[in-house]
């Protein structure tokens, strides 16, 4: 049975700037059954040709034919996360592992409208580079950590005020709370960390219990600074069996946006 994705992103046209080093897969013309994948137009069902597909734990891209179907030539062991770029559609994220590429998947993306706020699109690894293997998602860290927190300024407008406003997480993996480990998540067996938090302008919104895709965060309105700069901070979280030093919890996620 094919497995079918789907991630509402709201998101602006940002640059998009690559990595060195970056290897880039090939453009082919193969059949539906032999490929690993389709992009294709959430709304109209059409393929989608050029869009660029990359593992960044592989530092790895390529691009769909102009039918919207692409192979991966690269390994998948662990969970990684697959990133989805196309110029007027919204960027897109999600986990994978070796068990989803044994059919092939199709992925719906959204095109981008005039209000969508795209915060962040790259890959980012909070902590300290100081994980166990057994820790969720460890064998996909493969940047250099940048610290125990994240800070992103942006302007809010073009937004309809009375509705929710949302910031949403595209993909975030390594999380190593109490609840992850219960859910099997990861497999460290005698420490638990505390949970990554969010803040906006300055307060604390919410806590991320578990790794996933697609993880929405309800702005309270009144913090909201309407044609203004905002501010959205993640911090990760801290080993609590750990009390000699102050150990954080290895995390990454990718691609932050705005939902109304």
């Amino acid at each position: 049975m094919k497995n079918y994705y789907t991630l509402l992103l709201i998101l602006s046209i940002i640059c998009l700037t690559s990595h060195a080093g970056t290897y880039q897969g090939g453009v082919s013309e193969k059949g539906y059954n032999t490929s690993t994948g389709r992009i294709i137009d959430k709304a109209s069902g059409k393929g989608i040709s050029g869009a660029k597909i990359s593992i960044p734990k592989n530092k790895y891209t390529t691009k769909t034919d102009r039918n919207g179907y692409f192979e991966l030539d690269t390994s998948i062991n662990d969970t990684s996360i697959m990133s989805v770029k196309k110029d007027k559609y919204k960027p897109f994220s999600m986990s994978i592992n070796s068990k989803d590429l044994s059919e092939p998947l199709i992925v719906g993306i959204e095109k981008s409208n005039s209000y969508d706020l795209s915060v962040d699109s790259e890959m980012h690894h909070l902590g300290d580079d100081n994980y166990s293997k057994l820790s969720a998602n460890a064998g996909e860290f493969r940047t250099e950590a940048e610290g125990p927190f994240f800070t992103k300024k942006f302007i809010l407008k073009n937004l309809n005020y009375s509705m929710p406003i949302y910031i949403v997480i595209g993909s975030i993996v390594g999380i190593d709370t109490l609840m992850a480990r219960t859910i099997g998540q990861n497999k460290v067996p005698n420490s638990y960390a505390s949970a990554p938090e969010v803040y906006f302008n300055g307060n604390k919104i919410s806590e991320i219990q578990i790794n996933g895709d697609g993880q929405k965060i309800k702005i309270p309105p009144a913090l909201i600074r309407k044609n203004k700069i905002n501010e959205v901070t993640i911090k990760t979280g801290r080993n609590l069996m750990q009390t000699s030093y102050i150990d954080y919890d290895d995390i990454e996620f990718m691609n932050l946006s705005i939902e109304n």
